[in-house]
């Protein structure tokens, strides 16, 4: 299946608050690195080194220091358009919004109570 295709699954698959997933994407034809990368600048994927993945993409739903998901299927549509094979598997999806609340000294079980109690 292309990547674009395979993307856009994973992203219909998300309940209605995603609000970040972290990707990761490998190609399978190595020789095509420097291609791969020129595709996915558009996106700041960040590339792993001695690493069986080649790059990790940061992806954001309606706001956040990421991708947007539109940006993201584009530029994984340029690699499949351009022949490039390869794989996506998502290594962190995350969901709900909580209020920022200063939680300096605070351990972490009062902080997961907080979270799970204000994401109702």
């Amino acid at each position: 299946m292309a990547l674009a295709d395979t993307f856009q699954e994973i992203v219909d698959s998300l309940p209605d608050d995603w609000t970040d997933l972290e990707l990761d994407v490998r190609i399978f034809d190595e020789t095509r690195y420097v291609e791969g990368c020129v595709c996915l600048s558009t996106v700041n994927a960040q590339p792993y080194s001695r690493h069986d993945w080649h790059w990790r993409i940061l992806v954001a739903h309606r706001f956040g220091h990421a991708s947007a998901a539109p940006a993201v299927h584009g530029a994984l549509k340029l690699l499949d358009d351009a022949g490039l094979e390869g794989e996506l598997v998502v290594r962190e999806a995350r969901s709900g919004r909580v209020e920022v609340v200063q939680m300096w000294g605070r351990p972490e079980s009062v902080r997961q109570e907080f979270k799970r109690i204000r994401a109702q």
